[in-house]
C-alpha cells in the first residue's frame, strides 16, 4: 500500500492541500486563494475554473515542499464548501460560475416549492428547513433565470464533487454534501422522490450517492500530469466541510459532540439517527461515517463578536500586541479575567448579523443590557464571551430537550485557542470541555480519515484518536456554574423581551 494521502479542503477563501501519512501524521499543507464575485446585493459566485486550478496548484506545490513523488500517492479526496450548485456538462466542465452556499437570491424560489410542499414536510424528510440557502432553490432560479443553463446542465454537484468529476469522470456525491440541498431523504439515503416531484425536477440531474468512504473512480491519464499525480490513483469522494470536522474532531460515535469556534461557531453531534426538533430550530446533516448522523446548530457572529470587541472596545490591547507579536486576544482574555463571574450583571446578546439556529431571526440585533457607570472595559470584554456562550448553550439545550445524551464538548477552530473561554464553556454547558491537539486541521483531516478508511490504509475511523488526541479537558467550576444558572434565564428572557423591539427597528 502506497504510504501518502492528499486531503483537499474547498473552502469559500482558497483550497487548502494536506498529506497524511499511513501513521495519521500531518505532513504538509498548501494553500491557494480564490475570489468570490458579489456581483448583486444577495449573491455569491465562485468559478469553478479557479477551484480546478487551485487543486491542481496546491498538489503540485504539496508535493514539491513535502519531497513527496505523485506515484506515492494511495488516494485523493475530499472536503468542500456545502449548499451550493455547480452545473456541469458532460465532460464535467461547469457551464457557467457556481452559485456557492453563501448566495441568497433565490427567495422566490423557496416561496414558490413552500406552495406545492408544505416546509414543515421538507423539514421531515430531509432534516433542514426549505431555505433559499441550500442547492434546491439555487437550481429551481437557473430554471426560472437561465433556461438553456438548466435544460444543458448534464449534472447539478457541489464544489468537491465537481473537481472528484473532472478527476475521474464519475458524477457522485457522498450524504453530508446530499443532505445540504433539501433535496436528500436523510432516513432513505436517496434523492427524496416526493420533493422531486413536488417541484417538477428531473433526477437524472442528480448525482448518484455513495458513501463518503467509497473509492468511487481513478484519476484519469489526460488529467494526471496536469494535478501532478499518477494515472489510476484512487479517488475517494470524502464529504461535506462540516462532518468532515466533526470526524477531525473525533466525533464520530453517539455522546460526542464538537463546538467550532470561528467567524461563526456551530455545536454539532454523531447520533445514529436523526433528531427532528419539533419547532424546527435545529437541522441535521448525513455524516461521512457510514448510518451515522450531524445533527447541528449554528450561530452567526461568534468569534465575530470578539472581533468586533477587539476593533472597538480593545484598541489599547491591539496596539500593545502588535508591539508584542502576539495575539490582541491574549491581552484582551487577561482583561476580562479581572471581571467577576457574570461582568458584574453585564449581559451582551451576540447577535451583530441576525441570528441563525434556534432563533432563526435575520432581524435579531446585538445588544449590551445592563449597563451602568459602574460597568469597565473587562466587564464588557467579558460579557461578550459570555454572552456568545450562552447563546451556543441555547443550541446545546435543544438537543437535550430531544433526550440527547452528551459526554462531553470537544472544541476547534481559531477560537477555541483560549483556555479561558473554554472554561466559560464548560461552566455554562456543565461538562468537561476538551482541548485537542490540533484544532486548526480538523477538515482536512476528517477527510484525510474518509479517505484512508476507503483504501484500506486506516482501520477505521477509530484512528482518529491516534491522529488528534485529546491533550486537555477543562472542568467545569460550581462555583461559576450556580452564577451562570441564574443569569441564563435572564439571557433568554433578555431576548424574547428585545423581539418587538427588533421588529419596530428594522422598520425604521
Amino acid at each position: 500500500m502506497k504510504p501518502y494521502i492528499i486531503a483537499h479542503d474547498l473552502g469559500t477563501t482558497g483550497n487548502k492541500a494536506t498529506l497524511y501519512d499511513r501513521e495519521g501524521r500531518l505532513i504538509g499543507s498548501a494553500f491557494y486563494a480564490y475570489e468570490t464575485e458579489y456581483a448583486h446585493t444577495s449573491w455569491a459566485e465562485q468559478d469553478p475554473e479557479d477551484w480546478w486550478r487551485a487543486v491542481c496548484t496546491s498538489t503540485r506545490q504539496l508535493l514539491s515542499e513535502t519531497g513527496v513523488h505523485g506515484n506515492e500517492i494511495a488516494c485523493i479526496t475530499f472536503s468542500g464548501q456545502m449548499m451550493g450548485a455547480v452545473p456541469l456538462d458532460k465532460n464535467a466542465r461547469p457551464l457557467r460560475k457556481a452559485i456557492i452556499w453563501a448566495d441568497q437570491r433565490s427567495v422566490k424560489q423557496e416561496q414558490w416549492v413552500s406552495e406545492r410542499i408544505a416546509p414543515a414536510d421538507v423539514y421531515r424528510i430531509t432534516g433542514h428547513r426549505l431555505s433559499a440557502s441550500y442547492s434546491l432553490c439555487k437550481i429551481l432560479w437557473f430554471r426560472d433565470h437561465q433556461p438553456d443553463t438548466y435544460k444543458s446542465t448534464y449534472k447539478f454537484v457541489h464544489a468537491k464533487d465537481s473537481i472528484v468529476a473532472r478527476l475521474t469522470g464519475t458524477f457522485v456525491t457522498d450524504p453530508s454534501d446530499g443532505s445540504s440541498m433539501n433535496l436528500y431523504d436523510l432516513e432513505a439515503g436517496t434523492w427524496s422522490e416526493r420533493i422531486i416531484d413536488a417541484v417538477g425536477l428531473n433526477p437524472d440531474q442528480l448525482p448518484e450517492v455513495r458513501q463518503s468512504i467509497d473509492v468511487v473512480g481513478e484519476v484519469r491519464p489526460e488529467v494526471a500530469d496536469e494535478v501532478g499525480v499518477v494515472a489510476g490513483t484512487p479517488v475517494v469522494i470524502g464529504g461535506g466541510d462540516g462532518a468532515c470536522a466533526a470526524a477531525g474532531a473525533g466525533v464520530i460515535r453517539e455522546g460526542s459532540a464538537y463546538n467550532y469556534i470561528g467567524s461563526s461557531s456551530w455545536i454539532a453531534l454523531s447520533t445514529p439517527k436523526p433528531i427532528y426538533d419539533p419547532d424546527y430550530r435545529t437541522f441535521t446533516f448525513g455524516h461521512i461515517i457510514p448510518n451515522m448522523f450531524m445533527p447541528t446548530g449554528t450561530m452567526q457572529a461568534a468569534g465575530a463578536s470578539y472581533q468586533w470587541a477587539r476593533d472597538q472596545l480593545g484598541v489599547i490591547e491591539k496596539q500593545t500586541a502588535q508591539a508584542l507579536g502576539i495575539s490582541p486576544y491574549e491581552l484582551m482574555n487577561l482583561s476580562a479575567e479581572k471581571s467577576p463571574v457574570g461582568a458584574n450583571g453585564l449581559l451582551y446578546l451576540p447577535y451583530l448579523m441576525g441570528e441563525r439556529s434556534p432563533r432563526w431571526n435575520p432581524r435579531a440585533r446585538g445588544t449590551f443590557v445592563g449597563l451602568t457607570i459602574r460597568h469597565t472595559r473587562a466587564d464588557m470584554l467579558r460579557a461578550v464571551l459570555e454572552g456568545v456562550t450562552m447563546n451556543l448553550r441555547v443550541i446545546l439545550d435543544s438537543f437535550k430537550a430531544q433526550g440527547t445524551h452528551i459526554e462531553a464538548m470537544r472544541v476547534i477552530g481559531g477560537g477555541a485557542r483560549g483556555r479561558f473561554w473554554n472554561q466559560i464553556m464548560a461552566d455554562l454547558y456543565g461538562m468537561p470541555v476538551q482541548r485537542l491537539a490540533i484544532l486548526e486541521e480538523a477538515t482536512s483531516m476528517g477527510a484525510a480519515l474518509a479517505g484512508g478508511v476507503g483504501v484500506g490504509l486506516y482501520p477505521d475511523f477509530s484512528m482518529i484518536e491516534t491522529m488528534n488526541q485529546v491533550v486537555e479537558a477543562v472542568e467545569p467550576n460550581p462555583d461559576s456554574q450556580a452564577v451562570y444558572e441564574k443569569i441564563y434565564p435572564i439571557f433568554n428572557a433578555t431576548y424574547n423581551a428585545l423581539l418587538p423591539i427588533y421588529d419596530m427597528i428594522a422598520e425604521v
